[in-house]
This record gives C-alpha cells, structure tokens and sequence, in this order.
C-alpha cells in the first residue's frame, strides 16, 4: 500500500517539479519516473518497517 502511494505521489511531485522548471515533455517524465523509483523505495522501507514493528 506505501509502495502504490510513494509511486503515485513521487510521479506528481517530480512532474509537478519539472513543469514548473519549464522543462519539455521528456524532462518531465524523466523527473516523474525518477521521483516515482525514489518515493517507491522509500515506501517500500516504510512497509517493512511497519511489517517488522507488528511482529
């Protein structure tokens, strides 16, 4: 469930970064693919700490 939020709001966020720098279509996506990996990763570390905290 953090893994499918951290990848929705890292795409906004770096999407949301890269238009407001003025960047072209290909910036854009770049920013929001990679903003995506990062908050997903963070997510992920976030369900494993909370798996492991329950046990």
């Amino acid at each position: 469930m953090f893994v499918i939020l951290g990848l929705i709001v890292g795409a906004v966020t770096g999407g949301t970064i890269a238009r407001r720098r003025k960047g072209k279509t290909a910036d854009i996506v770049q920013y929001a693919i990679v903003y995506a990996m990062a908050f997903g990763l963070l997510g992920m570390l976030v369900t494993i700490f909370v798996h492991r905290a329950a046990i």
